[in-house]
This record gives structure tokens, sequence and C-alpha cells, in this order.
């Protein structure tokens, strides 16, 4: 059974956009560790700036931290040969989440990736959300881009920091095979770690007594798997006012979908900001057959243009009295909440909320494009072929998982 979410009100959180202001933060939040980094990441790139984030965890392996790495199989695979000989002399542990086989991805089990984006210093400091570790104006396939992806992290301290800290150390663990993770307790030695860490950095931590309220929410294949689409539903279908979502792969399951119909039906306003620019080609066209029945709700869609969108955030009745904000690596789609590891935080604040909302509402009146239902309509005969095929092969792919969405 899914958990609900554990909200504790002594946070203090702060919004991050790009990696123009996520790099510098974490780079700097590194370079003060004093104990212990524990990074999680779907893609670790070392183009441009990401070479620094690279530079970053060595500086504070080579002074004495404790730093363990992990990145993906699929998004990552391999650190390149020279990043990986001077990682390990400087002393950074790293290992790869599930590594593909000789087989690759024609096992189902190896659909199930490591997607969430966090990192923990001296189990004081959280950064998480939506932003690999590359280069805003940099992507692997298509070479330099012309203006910055469109993605949000945050960065926190309070209590929801030491249970994304013990989710990496357990699974850092669960990969190194010394236990069954669900038996074992932390060693005596990390503790000790984080305490000195947090005893360090107390004169300069925030004042949390009266912070912001905020929980953590986790997504994986065993205790968690329905928890951050639930939220979702949970907060739609509260809403009362207005809803923005901002999804980089945007294909909601029925039941999420019939909520954002229904809460159109009722008043709220809906706006969606997703895709306009061509990514990967199951994403971009598996998404749009379920665009009709939201545009004939009066959803209305925003298209992204000037670059590639990785957002996966959402805010919620912003202006009125219960605000509801959520910042993550989870999209709505069946690879984020059926099979992937996720990781979101939920905020219920107001003035994040109004933050989030403001650079959300510049993204979709300055750099996006309403998608008229009339030009949906006429899509040509060559793109409505293609949707349906992305679509069916979504669903072909989930009945080999023996999911259902």
């Amino acid at each position: 059974m899914a958990q609900t979410p554990d909200f504790a009100q002594d946070h203090q959180i702060r919004l991050l956009q790009g990696t123009q202001e996520f790099f510098p933060a974490l780079i700097e939040a590194m370079d003060a560790a004093l104990a212990d980094i524990q990074f999680e990441t779907y893609i670790f790139d070392f183009t441009d700036s990401g070479a620094k984030v690279a530079e970053a965890l060595m500086r504070a392996a080579q002074r004495g931290v404790r730093v363990h790495l992990v990145v993906d199989g699929v998004g990552t695979g391999r650190l390149p040969q020279a990043w990986a000989d001077r990682m390990r002399s400087a002393g950074v542990q790293v290992q790869v989440y599930s590594p593909l086989g000789p087989l690759g991805l024609l096992l189902p089990q190896r659909w199930r990736r490591l997607h969430r984006k966090m990192c923990v210093v001296d189990g004081h400091l959280l950064f998480c959300g939506g932003i690999n570790v590359l280069d805003d104006f940099h992507d692997p396939n298509y070479g330099v881009l012309t203006a910055p992806r469109l993605d949000f992290a945050v960065v926190v301290t309070g209590s929801l920091v030491l249970p994304a800290s013990d989710a990496m150390e357990q699974l850092w663990w669960r990969m190194q095979a010394v236990r069954d993770v669900r038996q074992r307790h932390l060693p005596k030695a990390l503790q000790s770690l984080r305490a000195a860490g947090a005893a360090q950095h107390a004169a300069e931590a925030f004042d949390n007594r009266s912070g912001i309220r905020a929980a953590l929410l986790l997504r994986d294949n065993v205790r968690n798997r329905t928890r951050i689409e639930k939220a979702y539903r949970r907060a739609i279908g509260t809403a009362r006012e207005e809803i923005i979502i901002a999804n980089a792969y945007f294909l909601p399951g029925g039941k999420l979908r019939r909520a954002l119909v229904m809460a159109a039906r009722r008043g709220v306003r809906v706006r969606l900001l997703l895709q306009g620019r061509y990514e990967y080609f199951m994403q971009y066209h598996a998404a749009r057959p379920v665009y009709g029945a939201l545009l004939r709700a009066g959803i209305e869609i925003h298209e992204y243009e000037p670059s590639f969108l990785h957002a996966k955030v959402a805010v919620i009745d912003a202006l009125g009295a219960r605000p509801w904000a959520t910042v993550g690596s989870s999209n709505l789609d069946p690879l984020s909440l059926l099979l992937a590891r996720e990781a979101n935080v939920v905020v219920e604040d107001a003035a994040f909320a109004a933050e989030l909302r403001a650079r959300l509402e510049h993204a979709m009146q300055h750099e996006g494009r309403g998608l008229d239902p009339a030009r949906y309509a006429d899509r040509t005969w060559r793109e409505r072929v293609l949707d349906r095929v992305a679509f069916v092969l979504v669903r072909l792919a989930l009945w080999l998982t023996g999911s259902r969405y």
C-alpha cells in the first residue's frame, strides 16, 4: 500500500531554474561539504558545465569527503574512461545502476531505470528536481542548442532531507549487495559523519522552526508504486481555481486524465505546458492521441518551442487559500509512473507556489504556442498515423511488463 506524504513545516526551499542556476548552487554546496556527498542522476554528461560538477566532486573527495555517485545504466552507461580514471584517482566512488547486458533493453526488467536526480550534502542539504548533469545548451543527440532547456530543481533544508539520504544510502548498499537493505541500519560511522557535518553547518543553517510545509515523495517498485501519481490526483481533485502542469513527457493514465477533465468541467482553469520541439519519436507522438479529449474539455495546451522542455513541475491554486506545488524527476507517463525510481518534492507554501507560477506563466506567454483545437483536428494523415503507431507501441510495451495504466 502506498504511503501518504509525511509533511513537516520546518523547511527552507529555494527554486532553481536550469543549469545556470542549479549548477552554481550545487557546486558551492559540494565545495563546502565536510563529510559526505550522495549523488544520483540519470544522465552525467561531461560536456561544458557538466565537467565543472565532476571537478567539484573530485575536489571534495580529495579533501577527504566521502563521495558516492550513482548513474543510470541507460541514461549514462559507462563513464568516459578518462573521467572514470580521474574520479577513481580522486577517491570518488561510482556505481552504475542496472547496466545493460548483451540483450540491452530487449528484457522488460531492464526498463526499470534510476530516473531520480538527487544530491544530499552532509545529510543537511538536498537538491532534487528534473535537472541532469547535462549542460542546458548541449544535447547528446542534437549537439549545441540555441536556447536553454526549461527545467527546474529545488534546494531544501529540513526534515525531508533525512529520508532522501536514507533512500540513497539504501540503494547504494543494495547495489553493493552487502545485505538485505530492508534489514540494514545505517552504520554508526555514517551517522557520525552526518552529525559532524550538521554541527559545522548549524551556524549558517536556516532557522527551520517555522519554515515551509513540504514532503518528499519517492517512487519505487516495492512499497511506493503509485505515491507520486496519487499525490497529483489528490491535488487535482481538490483544485478550485487553477492548475498549471509543465511536463516533458506527458502521457497520463486514464485516472489522471479523468481528474484533469473533471477539474476543467467544474470550472478550474487547466493549462498544460508540454514539448513543442521534437526530441524522441515515442514520447513526442504517443502523447498526441490524448490531446483531443483534453482540448474538448476546455483544457489549454501550450507547446514550448525555443528549446527542449524537460521540466516535471506543477502548481495548483497558487493564489488561493491552499496552494500546492511539486518539483521533481517524475514525468506523467508510464515509464515514470510505473517503472522508474523517481523523486518529487511537494510544497504547500504561497510564496513558493507564486514564484513557480510566475516562471511558468512567463514560459507560456513568451516561449510557448497555444495549441488551437482546430489546428489539432487538422493534423495530416501522416501525423495521425505516427501518433497512433507510437501510442499502440507504448500500450504493447506496458503489456509486456504486465503493467496496467
